[in-house]
């Protein structure tokens, strides 16, 4: 089924374009599946007719989460967290054949009034058009372009590890890892007066995107010690003992990398105990206890769009892959870059509205 197009015969309804009279009424949806560790195709199929309490999205772009989609593409998510891991409205489920995925942004062509034409976020698979719940399609803001729009739920976690963290302004941090939710996170605590916010990287590409948001940069080996916070977001357990030594007494370590079925081990026999560390998870799946009870999860959501307004976090974005070629092209999306290459951030996948002809 892959490369399958939606557009192939009259069978297809859009209400932006509708077909020629006496075409059947229903609406082909074009999914990415993962049907085995690195391997996926697009599956075309009959979406249901819309319920009242739905909305038919057409995409425009969608986000590709590298860290956690790296796992899922690859199998590595071990059978305990299948869970846990379980995407919002995921079709399919683990190991395989599963479609995977939570950052869309489209049109919602059908809906109840409120969201009747307007752009939303949902998170929802990658797919060309699909109905959800209209109370998960949060309307994205006019300042927010769709390109960054898709870093909604990135910035949502990065938003709950912020409220986790409670930072004093002034504070020291150190953000270890600079993939998306660990630039995201600096750029949010560096707006906070008087922090020092330095991020630790081993690519030294990231430094031109971590000095843009506000941000210092440096190499493992040039990291500042004595720091107060500390978010680790490498998802390397290295990053995590680079943490623990760069702690300052008594500081806050947030732990926001996820290892899948892999074993951490961790030196806290040294000076863990005597400078009296806190090491934290910090995991967006619940509202940070500071305001758990005043904020719901669309709040929530509604407000990491609003964020996404700064210009500066196109930095994030890219490249653009089209979305039938991703199935040829999610292992090197997801894999490390080429010599001398910097690994992608937040690959954006587009959508062309394929409509049917007479």
């Amino acid at each position: 089924m892959a490369g399958a197009s939606a557009g192939a015969g009259c069978a297809v309804r859009h209400r932006a374009a509708p077909c020629p009279p006496g075409s059947l009424h229903v609406t082909i949806a074009r999914s990415f599946w993962i049907t085995a560790p690195g391997r996926a195709e697009i599956r075309a199929a009959a979406l249901p007719p819309r319920a009242a309490s739905q909305a038919l999205v057409r995409a425009v772009a969608s986000g590709i989460s590298r860290g956690t989609e790296r796992l899922v593409f690859q199998g590595q998510v071990p059978e305990s967290q299948w869970g846990a891991m379980r995407a919002p409205l995921q079709a399919g489920d683990f190991p395989f054949p599963i479609a995977y995925g939570y950052a869309a942004v489209g049109v919602a062509e059908e809906a109840p009034s409120e969201l009747q034409g307007r752009r939303v976020f949902c998170l929802h698979p990658h797919a060309d058009r699909f109905l959800a719940p209209a109370t998960m399609c949060i309307p994205v803001p006019d300042a927010v372009p769709d390109h960054r729009a898709v870093l909604a739920a990135n910035m949502e976690t990065a938003l709950n590890i912020a409220w986790d963290a409670g930072t004093l302004p002034g504070e020291r941090i150190l953000v270890v890892g600079a993939g998306v939710v660990g630039l995201l996170s600096a750029w949010l605590l560096a707006r906070i007066p008087g922090t020092e916010v330095t991020v630790v990287d081993t690519d030294p590409a990231r430094r031109a995107v971590a000095e843009a948001l506000g941000a210092r940069f440096a190499a493992p080996e040039q990291s500042p010690g004595g720091q107060e916070l500390i978010i680790h977001a490498s998802a390397n357990p290295e990053g995590l003992r680079h943490a623990l030594r760069h702690a300052a007494f008594e500081a806050r370590i947030l732990e926001a990398s996820w290892y899948g079925d892999k074993p951490v081990t961790l030196p806290l026999g040294e000076e863990f105990h005597a400078k009296r560390l806190t090491l934290r998870a910090t995991q967006v799946g619940a509202v940070s206890p500071p305001l758990r009870g005043r904020r719901s999860h669309a709040e929530r959501l509604a407000l990491a769009l609003r964020l996404l307004g700064d210009p500066a976090l196109d930095a994030l974005c890219g490249p653009h892959v089209p979305f039938d070629e991703l199935p040829a092209r999610m292992a090197s999306l997801l894999g490390p870059p080429p010599a001398g290459e910097a690994a992608p951030l937040c690959p954006i996948v587009t959508y062309e509205d394929k409509r049917c002809s007479a």
